[in-house]
C-alpha cells in the first residue's frame, strides 16, 4: 500500500491577489487546479480529479501557512480567517492575513510582486494510477487536505517522495495480481488434498 501518512507537497504558479475589505486584508488564488497534468520530478505525472478535496473541506481542521512552515501561521478554517471552496476550476483559497510580521511580509511580497504562487500540503485516502502510459500517470482521486501556503517559489515535491509513491503503487499493483494467485493455488491444493 502507498504511505499515505508522508505529507506530500503540490505548487501552483498563479497570481495570487491581495484585496482590503475595510480594515481586512485577504489574499486569494488558487493551491490546485484540477484536470492539469503535471511532471512530477520526471518520474510520473500527475493530475488532480475534480472533487478530490470535498471531503477534506467538511471535516478537517486545515491550516494556512507562509511557506509550509507550521511556525509561520496566517490563518486555519476552524478560526474562519482561511476559507476554502472547490469551484469548477480547483480548489480556491482565501486568506484574511493577520496583523503579524508575517501577515504584513505576505501583504508587501504579493505587492511587490515577489510571492508567486500557492502550494497545498496533504495526505492521499485514494489514488490510481495508469501504468500503460510512460511515465506513469497518478490521479488524485482524495486526500486529507493538512494545509495551503502561499509560497515565494512553488515547487513540487522532491524527487524521494516522488519515487516512494510510485514504487508503493507498482508494489499495490503487484501485491493485487500476486495475493489472488496464491490464494488460488492454495484453494485447488487443499481441494486435492481434502480429495484424496
Amino acid at each position: 500500500m502507498p504511505n499515505r501518512s508522508e505529507k506530500q507537497i503540490r505548487s501552483l504558479v498563479r497570481k495570487v491577489e491581495t484585496r482590503a475589505d475595510g480594515e481586512r486584508m485577504t489574499v486569494a488564488g488558487y493551491a490546485a487546479i484540477f484536470g492539469e497534468v503535471a511532471d512530477i520530478a520526471g518520474i510520473y505525472r500527475e493530475v488532480i480529479a475534480r472533487g478530490a478535496f470535498s471531503r477534506s473541506l467538511r471535516t478537517d481542521d486545515v491550516l494556512a501557512l507562509f511557506g509550509h512552515d507550521s511556525g509561520r501561521l496566517l490563518g486555519r478554517t476552524t478560526s474562519g480567517t482561511l476559507r476554502l471552496a472547490e469551484d469548477a476550476k480547483g480548489l480556491s483559497v482565501e486568506i484574511d492575513l493577520p496583523d503579524t510580521t508575517d501577515g504584513r511580509d505576505v501583504l508587501t511580497l504579493i505587492a511587490r510582486g515577489d510571492i508567486s504562487g500557492m502550494s497545498f500540503g496533504f495526505n492521499i485516502v485514494h489514488e490510481e494510477w495508469d501504468f500503460s502510459v510512460e511515465p506513469p500517470l497518478r490521479t488524485i482521486i482524495d486526500v486529507d487536505l493538512v494545509e495551503v501556503s502561499v509560497v515565494s517559489a512553488p515547487a513540487y515535491a522532491g524527487t524521494s517522495i516522488a519515487l516512494r509513491s510510485l514504487e508503493s503503487a507498482r508494489a499495490e499493483i503487484e501485491h493485487r495480481h500476486f495475493v489472488p494467485a496464491i490464494r488460488l493455488r492454495m484453494k485447488v491444493g487443499l481441494d486435492l488434498a481434502l480429495r484424496k
